[in-house]
């Protein structure tokens, strides 16, 4: 299977087709006993996947008490749950607590319009 993978991979290559990487994420900064994570999580977190925001910034948890290095904040975060859209590895937005399903996806929307080069979207 992986040799028939690899080689179908080549084939695309050499034929000019390649794969665009993702180009922002939504990292949600959780940590454990947070009400709100879990309200987040009851409401948001099967679907966020197949939406059109999941899909133009893919979800990555981390936690509060273990932030990556990898990420740039411009500042760092005290509130869980903290969304914070990042592209390149750095900060470009961020949405502190979560005040319910309508909020949460106006608001996301907002952070994604407002960075459509981020997210694939530029014209």
């Amino acid at each position: 299977m992986f040799a028939l993978r690899s080689g179908l991979m080549g084939v695309l290559l050499l034929c000019g087709l390649t794969f665009p990487a993702l180009a922002a994420n939504l990292v949600m900064v959780e940590q454990d006993g947070c009400h709100w994570c879990a309200q987040w999580n009851k409401e948001i977190s099967a679907v966020y996947p197949k939406t059109s925001e999941g899909q133009r910034a893919p979800l990555r948890r981390v936690d509060l008490r273990d932030l990556p290095e990898d990420i740039e904040f411009t500042t760092k975060p005290v509130f869980t749950p903290t969304f914070v859209l990042v592209h390149e590895d750095k900060e470009l937005a961020r949405l502190e607590g979560y005040a319910g399903d309508e909020f949460f996806w106006f608001l996301l929307g907002k952070m994604l319009d407002a960075h459509p080069e981020a997210t694939g979207l530029e014209p």
